[in-house]
């Protein structure tokens, strides 16, 4: 097949690729992920071949000899192998674009990595590196490649450096939107049905302030641990339309959060510790399982803004609300409040109080009608004198 560009054996029990493959000149991709595979390919003249995939087999050594023959290779995808080893001769690869080697068991990289000229996404977490220091694990795989350049004159870490340490992530940038990262501060992984948030997202933050995460509609069935890592600069964080259950306690970290959108998990209850979100002013909780108003809201003195539309919640405290003095607006719409008690209508700074939908009979439908101030000042009328 001398016109074949693309050649897809995954997921078979492929030990070894015959080497007569190689004279199939016109081959551009090669996908032999999850096979049984011990080493690379031999493909000595496959002359035009671009990508070469092979994660997920039991490759554990990179034979130089087979690397000098993929010289036109642009990606290198080796994750989730036992590869120990990076030799020096992967600097023949100048085209390598895209170089993933994941979930090995490399311990330190060739300097000379950082001579790939045309190299923009290196993956190396879960890997136990031991020759880069932490910092360097958080500025993105141009920092890393500049740094490895600068250790090439050396022989190891001089005696200033830090002492070596275990990282089992490194930056990758894959399908994140790095501009959006640096001008906006807009960390944004949304609408993309994913049951995790990968960490090449986190990874490419590096250094920059995040102000404003978006991880809604995916499937998130928790609060992604590593959010705790923008602790000093996201103050705005959506994750709506996914299938959460709970919140844990990092979310409690971001102390600098003012907005905080959930609507549309599963959620029925909050921690007693997002007591410490002192700035939040506006929470979207609708269209979640709470059947009971949370408290924790009723402590957290900045609000404006309470959500909590299409729950089940069956009761409110008057008093406790009257404490948030800077709420504006509640929304409880489709509920399961059986009354409204009298004394809400002591919560004058309220701009708009939504109450449709719920089973109360009182105020009637007439009066809810006429708008928030009205119905306030109906229910300061019923409070007994």
């Amino acid at each position: 097949m001398k016109s074949l560009r693309q050649l897809d054996c995954t997921k078979n029990y492929l030990e070894t690729v015959p080497p007569k493959l190689a004279t199939m000149a016109s081959l551009e991709q090669l996908y032999l992920r999850k096979n049984k595979l011990r080493s690379l390919p031999e493909l000595p003249s496959c002359k035009l071949l671009k990508e070469l995939h092979a994660g997920e087999n039991q490759i554990e050594i990179l034979n130089a000899e087979n690397l000098k023959q993929l010289s036109s290779l642009c990606v290198l995808e080796l994750r989730d192998n036992k590869i120990k080893v990076v030799p020096e001769e992967i600097t023949v690869l100048q085209k390598l674009e895209r170089l993933d080697l994941a979930n090995n068991d490399i311990s330190r990289l060739p300097y000379t990595l950082g001579n790939l000229p045309q190299l923009k996404f290196l993956a190396l977490e879960g890997n136990p590196l031991r020759t880069i220091r932490r910092d360097l694990l958080q500025k993105g795989t141009q920092e890393l490649l500049k740094y490895l350049r600068s250790k090439i004159q050396d022989d190891g870490p001089g005696p200033n450096e830090e002492p070596p340490v275990t990282a089992m992530t490194l930056p990758s940038q894959s399908k994140v939107n790095i501009h959006a990262i640096t001008t906006l501060k807009l960390l944004e992984y949304s609408d993309k049905q994913a049951a995790e948030i990968p960490e090449a997202v986190f990874d490419a933050v590096g250094a920059n302030p995040v102000a404003t995460v978006n991880f809604s509609k995916n499937q998130l069935r928790e609060i992604p641990p590593r959010l705790v890592e923008l602790k000093d600069s996201v103050c705005d964080v959506s994750l709506g339309f996914n299938k959460i259950s709970c919140i844990s306690s990092e979310l409690c970290l971001l102390q600098k959060l003012t907005h905080l959108d959930l609507r549309n998990n599963v959620l029925t209850a909050l921690p007693e510790e997002m007591e410490a979100l002192k700035r939040l002013h506006t929470i979207n909780l609708a269209f979640n399982r709470f059947k009971v108003f949370p408290s924790v809201l009723y402590r957290l003195p900045a609000l404006e803004t309470i959500l909590l539309s299409n729950n089940q919640v069956g009761s409110i405290d008057p008093v406790q609300l009257k404490g948030l003095d800077k709420l504006g607006t509640l929304d409880l719409q489709n509920n399961d409040l059986l009354q409204v008690p009298p004394e809400l209508g002591n919560c004058e700074n309220l701009r708009s109080l939504l109450l449709e939908g719920n089973p109360f009979r009182t105020p009637r439908a007439a009066v809810l009608a006429k708008g928030t101030a009205a119905v306030l000042e109906y229910l300061r009328s019923r409070i007994p004198s």
